[in-house]
């Protein structure tokens, strides 16, 4: 159960407790989406809403009485092992088992396109400043609307720059005067004093609009060299180098035997894992390999813009996990389970930074929980291993996705 089925089903119960009458709540009073996020302290379970708080007041009830309400019409929702009241009337959920093992099967299944929505005939529109910048933004921000079932169409506020193709942003078709008041812009990130080809000769396509779409749009745009230098301050190398290892330990993995798809016994993700963790964090290579890149550059492509280049093939498919991971391992699983409400927050808000956020989050995590993936020494591959190696899979499926969505490629090997 991701976040967004999580919701769907708070919001289901709490319609269901207004139509048969345990709440008298007015159509108008009534959410349109439920808030769920990390419990906060004094909470427990892996997530929590304060909607019973909201409904409070419009049901003229004591928020613990409505809690009470939505506990009984959700205890037994598949998906959900428990649900909790605590402090004044907050909900609190703890996901079965199986629903992690569900996340990562429909990840493994969505491929690429985990946490989009299917079309619904809504029309975006989306005008921006006669900006490289606003371009870039703009571009971005229209496929993640296209992610969430949206048509989009795309203006500009003045004459475009053909060279902003360079970067993978085609201008739009030049809006109606400025004085209409559709046609006002409304991507206007903050400037930056280069041209397309100037980005592209100093750090590349993929490494420009990664300089371009990372930083929100009222922040500066951060262009320096930092972006070429393969090494751990690098969010984009991190990322990037997040991907590579999937690939690399998917390659590793048919070496040893593993078997993708093949009919395995119940393991345990939870096996080894403890002892495995590299209690020193990101000074320890739980970020395997990382060192090697400490002293070295990536080198700008000189070929065509990142967002004409083919999307990355799919992974093969692998099994998927037996037990809930724990803990470097839960840690991923909750943000992979995010990724669906960060694609819909970033299109709601026209905001390709947040798909950069989540997708440094992701890679951060998965960095640390890598090397707990395949056998180490004498050890021989195991249904935890292969529960280990889908949930690794799974990251890596949503770190290409992001990147594709960013216009950003997504190479096997760096």
């Amino acid at each position: 159960m991701t976040p967004a089925d999580l919701s769907l089903t708070v919001l289901h119960a709490v319609r269901r407790a207004v139509d048969d009458g345990a709440l008298r709540v007015d159509a108008g009073d009534l959410p349109e989406r439920v808030k769920v996020e990390r419990p906060r302290p004094g909470g427990r379970g892996d997530y929590a809403s304060n909607i019973a708080l909201t409904l409070a007041r419009p049901a003229g009830r004591r928020p613990l009485d409505v809690a009470g309400i939505l506990k009984e019409r959700l205890e037994h929702s598949p998906g959900l092992a428990a649900v909790d009241i605590t402090g004044a009337g907050f909900l609190n959920f703890t996901l079965r088992q199986d629903a992690e093992r569900a996340l990562v099967r429909e990840i493994l299944r969505e491929g690429q396109r985990y946490g989009w929505r299917e079309p619904h005939g809504a029309t975006a529109r989306l005008v921006h400043r006669a900006d490289l910048r606003a371009a870039v933004v703009a571009d971005a921000a229209s496929r993640i609307l296209v992610s969430q079932g949206y048509r989009v169409e795309v203006g500009c506020e003045g004459p475009g720059d053909p060279e902003w193709a360079l970067l993978g942003a085609r201008p739009g078709a030049e809006a109606p005067d400025a004085g209409e008041r559709h046609a006002v812009a409304d991507v206007v990130p903050l400037p930056v004093p280069y041209t397309a080809r100037e980005l592209l000769d100093r750090l590349g396509p993929d490494a420009a609009r990664w300089g371009l779409l990372s930083a929100a749009a009222h922040d500066t745009a951060r262009l320096g060299d930092e972006l070429l230098r393969q090494q751990e301050g690098n969010p984009l190398f991190l990322v990037r180098y997040a991907h590579a290892r999937v690939r690399a330990l998917l390659h590793n993995a048919r070496q040893l035997g593993f078997a993708p798809g093949e009919d395995e016994a119940p393991g345990s993700v939870v096996d080894d894992v403890v002892e495995h963790e590299d209690e020193s964090g990101r000074e320890g290579l739980g970020r395997e390999g990382l060192g090697r890149y400490e002293s070295g550059r990536q080198e700008p492509s000189r070929h065509e813009p990142a967002a004409d280049r083919p999307a990355p093939t799919p992974y093969a498919q692998a099994p998927t996990p037996a037990q809930p991971p724990t803990p470097h391992a839960r840690r991923l699983v909750a943000v992979l389970g995010d990724q669906p409400a960060v694609l819909a927050a970033a299109a709601r808000h026209r905001a390709p930074d947040r798909v950069v956020r989540q997708l440094e989050a992701v890679a951060d995590v998965l960095l640390d929980f890598q090397h707990t993936v395949l056998p180490r020494g004498d050890e021989k591959p195991s249904a935890a291993h292969r529960s280990r190696l889908a949930l690794a899979e799974a990251a890596g499926t949503v770190l290409a996705g992001g990147l594709s969505l960013l216009g950003i490629s997504a190479p096997d090997r760096i």
